[in-house]
């Protein structure tokens, strides 16, 4: 399957929240396919992680390390000036970038629990810094096939919410989803081989999830492998005609 679709050449990556997780994940997949030329890891502190930088020394000359803080807009216009050197286009950019319970955010359970340092937090990392991402590697997403894909959750659907609780973490998912939506509109009409995706990829056993994982159902906690190998087919099947919408892990449309 090819990359994304479309796409006849070789591919030039870029991955926002490299450094652990489904991101780290995302880029040993990638590293690994012959038909990535490019691959640039994005994380606050790439260019110190051991992983990324055994990753790198494996691939010379094919992945490229990059500091940035995805939540100060100078940090990203200097990320995207980096890009632009490396890729003249990008045909596929994947923002991992997500908080639940660290860095002041908290998974409230009530109302009571709500305060305003908890819901920025939030917001700044789930929804300010993946939007603004794309605003800033926009000139590198406009003239050939392109997808972007962040990670959203499926609590953020707001039809779906049955058990409440988690307001700033379901709120500024809904919220990313919009952004996302709304981007889409722009994109295709700069880019009509563009596309813009919210992908779920199930509870994945990363740091976010687990202090919440004995409430998981079995079977349904994944590997961060697996969860890359889903994103990565989406992207795949996922093209134009879809653009600015909701996608779960098992290739099911989420009502927003």
């Amino acid at each position: 399957m090819s990359l994304i679709s479309g796409l006849d050449d070789k591919a030039c990556v870029l991955i926002c929240g490299a450094s652990r997780g489904i991101g780290l994940a995302l880029c040993n997949a990638l590293a690994r396919r012959e038909d990535v030329d490019q691959l640039i890891a994005v994380s606050r502190h790439a260019t110190q992680n051991p992983a990324l930088r055994a990753l790198a020394d494996a691939n010379p000359n094919r992945i490229l390390l990059v500091d940035c803080d995805a939540r100060e807009e100078a940090s990203l216009a200097a990320m995207a000036a980096q890009a632009g050197e490396r890729c003249a286009h990008l045909h596929v950019v994947i923002s991992t970038l997500g908080i639940l319970h660290q860095e002041n955010a908290r998974a409230e359970k009530s109302l009571a629990q709500l305060d305003l340092a908890s819901l920025h937090a939030s917001f700044t990392t789930n929804a300010f810094a993946p939007i603004l991402l794309l605003k800033h590697l926009l000139p590198l997403l406009r003239k050939q096939p392109a997808t972007f894909a962040a990670l959203s959750a499926r609590v953020g659907s707001i039809s779906d919410n049955r058990l409440g609780g988690w307001y700033s973490y379901r709120a500024s998912k809904s919220a990313l989803n919009q952004l996302l939506h709304t981007a889409s509109i722009e994109l295709k009409r700069l880019n009509p081989n563009a596309t813009v995706l919210a992908l779920h990829p199930g509870t994945t056993d990363t740091e976010l999830s687990r202090p919440f994982q004995g409430n998981v159902p079995e079977g349904k906690l994944f590997e961060t492998t697996f969860a890359a190998q889903c994103i990565v087919e989406l992207i795949g099947r996922l093209g134009p005609s879809v653009t600015g919408s909701f996608w779960g892990w098992d290739g099911r449309n989420i009502p927003w």
